[in-house]
């Protein structure tokens, strides 16, 4: 992993991400919660996320905007039925000029990646993500080859359409920090969209960049000095451990899910400017953060019970902890 290179403050972390923030909405109308969730989700390690939502609702244009906005290199994966993980990963070629194999990279290698309608994919090149996720690596005959830092992969599905796909495996929907939706804007917001339009006379927003991936990676080294208070911590692990004996629950929320959301609820205090974490910081994550991750009963795919009703059901029985003064920590 690549070494800050700037030292910087909670309250530096908080103005950038505001600024970032600010940049995207000028081609995003309307979004600002979803954006600030997304950026706390960058500004955690591990922080992949999961667009599950209808055509035509800034998906692609959300995670080209802020690709621009922070810096970084950004790359484009449409998922479909014959895409092999090689388009992916890349491999290596004959060089015929020079005699040799050499190494040619795919898309893989990028700062920010979008997989656009994952679940178009077969499984086999589903699990091709599966290790650059988590070890932000890829093995090519037998090579290990590091991924740029640092790493992000945005994942796009469509919630309407299953003929032709592949559902993720839990696996994979574990490694996504969270799971998102985008909604439709309501009326004023796309008249907005239409008058923004007019005015530019083109489809494209030109964008500038606010920060680049060394300032972003001191962003997130500052976010892991983000105090968390025992009781606020024991909080995430009863939200799971509450999981795992749900009776509606056939597999409960992993380890992995209660540091998704240690992770998480400390990028959201510093984007608002706090070195500490207040259970209203862990309580905005609790559905994004683990309603992907359980399964529920067999039983209750005939009554149309959700992953979200039963995570709310979960949250409701975890007592929340009362903070005492946080103002020296």
């Amino acid at each position: 992993m690549t070494k800050p290179v700037h030292s910087i403050q909670i309250d530096q972390v908080a103005d950038l991400s505001a600024q970032v923030i600010d940049e995207v909405e000028k081609a995003v109308v309307g979004k600002r919660e979803i954006l600030e969730q997304m950026m706390a989700a960058f500004l955690s390690s591990g922080g992949h996320i999961l667009l599950e939502d209808y055509p035509g609702l800034a998906k692609t244009l959300i995670a080209n905007s802020f690709a621009t906005a922070l810096g970084m290199q950004f790359k484009r994966i449409q998922f479909t039925p014959d895409l092999l993980p090689g388009d992916i990963t890349g491999g290596y070629v004959f060089d015929s000029e020079k005699n040799h194999f050499s190494l040619r990279k795919g898309p893989i290698f990028t700062n920010i990646l979008l997989a656009d309608e994952v679940n178009r994919a077969s499984p086999k090149t589903q699990s091709a993500l599966l290790e650059a996720m988590q070890e932000y690596q890829v093995t090519l005959e037998g090579e290990t080859q590091s991924l740029p830092d640092p790493f992000i992969v945005i994942a796009t599905q469509n919630p309407i359409e299953y003929e032709g796909t592949f559902p993720l495996p839990e696996a994979q929907l574990d490694r996504f920090m969270v799971k998102m939706s985008i909604g439709y804007p309501t009326a004023e917001e796309e008249d907005e969209i239409l008058k923004r339009r007019a005015e530019r006379k083109k489809d494209t927003v030109a964008l500038r960049s606010i920060i680049n991936s060394e300032i972003f990676l001191s962003m997130r080294d500052a976010v892991e000095g983000v105090y968390v208070d025992p009781d606020v911590r024991r909080y995430m692990v009863d939200l799971a451990a509450k999981s795992r004996y749900h009776r509606q629950v056939s597999v409960g929320i992993s380890p992995r899910g209660s540091l998704a959301l240690l992770k998480i609820s400390r990028a959201w205090a510093a984007i608002h400017g706090r070195n500490f974490v207040i259970p209203d910081d862990v309580k905005h994550f609790i559905q994004p953060a683990l309603a992907h991750r359980i399964i529920l009963d067999p039983s209750l795919w005939d009554v149309k019970k959700s992953e979200y009703k039963i995570v709310e059901e979960i949250a409701q029985m975890v007592v929340v902890p009362v903070l005492k003064a946080v103002d020296e920590q």
